[in-house]
């Protein structure tokens, strides 16, 4: 019974506030992570288009307080505000975040232009978004990054492509069941992909009146023996208002017997055993409590 921690980290305030908080709490608990920040600029205030592109965004803000989990200077970076810099703003958080045991991986570039804008984008122009953050990151620690976490759970064959030139060792882009190689129109991509198995707290969160409290039990009662699920969390939500929330969620699946793994280490003994890691057909989807559409697992055991 393992569970992985893939904490995206999305905005300026998440990464100043929120990862710092969370590295204190992991430390204290002897849980590793794997982070994925967004290297480039804060250009959350532009996702106020989404109100006109994605049903139910406006409805998910109200729910989950947006403004409380968020800050109303975030929400206006990129529009009456300058989008700041997030990794760039504090290059020695960024490296704590290795040096303290956990995986740290590309959450893009700007993670708003991804999750809007990938269908529109040319692999060229995918590849320039993932150099450019890659620069950054080796600008700030030394060496490139080997894992990339799409922003959004946005994926299409062109990112496919820009991601398998750029050579990262896995990727974890979408929501499924379990590893899987992409596969499309009858073409394999030889990336590995390890995607989010579990809901997220701002997906549940006022679902059906669910607290925080009702979303940590949900996530404990489905956690089996054998299993390995990835869970997602955001150190602009976990990291801040909900961190004692989080705290009792370690705590509890801890008690339950859970043992905690990176997503590199994951992938490490996928990649011993990669005969057996099926190919699977990955497609828009939506998911309860999330406005518009991800890119989910298709589970079939064959290519399509």
């Amino acid at each position: 019974m393992r569970l992985a921690l893939k904490i995206d980290v999305d905005t300026l305030v998440g990464f100043r506030e929120g990862v710092p908080a969370l590295l204190e709490v992991l430390a204290a608990k002897g849980v590793p992570a794997s982070f994925f920040v967004a290297m480039g600029p804060d250009h959350s205030g532009r996702a106020i288009r989404r109100l006109f592109t994605h049903q139910g965004f406006w409805q998910k803000m109200r729910r989950t307080g947006a403004p409380r989990l968020y800050g109303w200077k975030t929400m206006l970076y990129g529009t009456l505000l300058p989008g700041p810099a997030i990794a760039a703003s504090a290059p020695d958080l960024l490296r704590r975040i290795p040096a303290a045991g956990h995986e740290l991986g590309l959450h893009g570039f700007d993670h708003v232009h991804w999750q809007d804008r990938l269908s529109t984008l040319s692999v060229a122009l995918i590849q320039k978004e993932i150099r450019r953050a890659q620069q950054i990151h080796e600008e700030i620690m030394g060496y490139p990054a080997i894992s990339f976490a799409a922003p959004g759970w946005q994926c299409t064959a062109a990112a496919l492509d820009a991601l398998v030139a750029a050579r990262f060792y896995y990727v974890s882009n979408t929501r499924g069941r379990h590893p899987y190689f992409p596969a499309l129109a009858n073409r394999v991509w030889p990336l590995l992909e390890i995607p989010t198995t579990l809901p997220t707290l701002d997906e549940m969160l006022g679902l059906e009146g669910r607290r925080a409290a009702d979303f940590t039990q949900e996530v404990v009662r489905v956690l089996q023996p054998g299993q390995t699920q990835v869970l997602t969390i955001h150190a602009e939500v976990e990291g801040r208002a909900f961190l004692k929330d989080f705290s009792a969620l370690l705590d509890q699946a801890t008690a339950q017997g859970v043992t905690w793994i990176r997503l590199i280490d994951y992938a490490s003994e996928l990649w011993d055993r990669w005969q057996d890691v099926p190919k699977q057909a990955m497609a828009a989807g939506t998911l309860p409590g999330r406005a518009g559409t991800v890119t989910c697992q298709v589970l079939m055991e064959t290519p399509p």
